[in-house]
């Protein structure tokens, strides 16, 4: 089990489940949601997702027709992402929990359009676009 808040938080959840698929993303849309050179995201079952506090103060926004991304309306830190198309998952950013996670990341993805100014060090794979896990499985590293 993890637990994780939000900067202020106001928000607090719990998750009962596994943490998978984590990856970092550099793509635009997520360096400008997350405020750095990327994003650190993992796939969460709905089911084993659950709020201690705060859910009500969650705000959305409405990305395109299929995501949405939620945030904290007091302190503005991303919580987690939704797409009407995987109705059973969500994408928890990683930043928000505070214990140690044992699951370890998998890959960059869309490298093609990372912050010029930032270098990605480390053995991570490394895709130009979208879509490691079908390539590398959904194995996670654990300690």
């Amino acid at each position: 089990m993890y637990k994780g808040t939000c900067l202020c938080g106001t928000i607090k959840f719990k998750i009962i489940g596994q943490i998978e698929d984590i990856i970092y993303c550099h793509c635009s849309e997520c360096r400008k949601a997350q405020g750095s050179a990327f994003a650190t995201n993992a796939n969460i079952a709905v089911s084993d997702f659950v709020f201690l506090s705060g859910e009500q103060n969650l705000t959305r926004y409405q990305v395109n027709k299929d995501q949405s991304k939620f945030f904290c309306t007091t302190c503005g830190s991303p919580i987690m992402s939704k797409k009407k198309s995987k109705p059973n998952q969500i994408r928890i950013r990683l930043g928000t929990i505070q214990d140690n996670i044992k699951e370890r990341p998998m890959a960059h993805i869309f490298t093609q359009s990372k912050a010029n100014w930032e270098t990605i060090c480390g053995h991570l794979p490394q895709y130009k676009t979208h879509k490691p896990i079908e390539k590398i499985g959904a194995k996670q590293l654990k300690l």
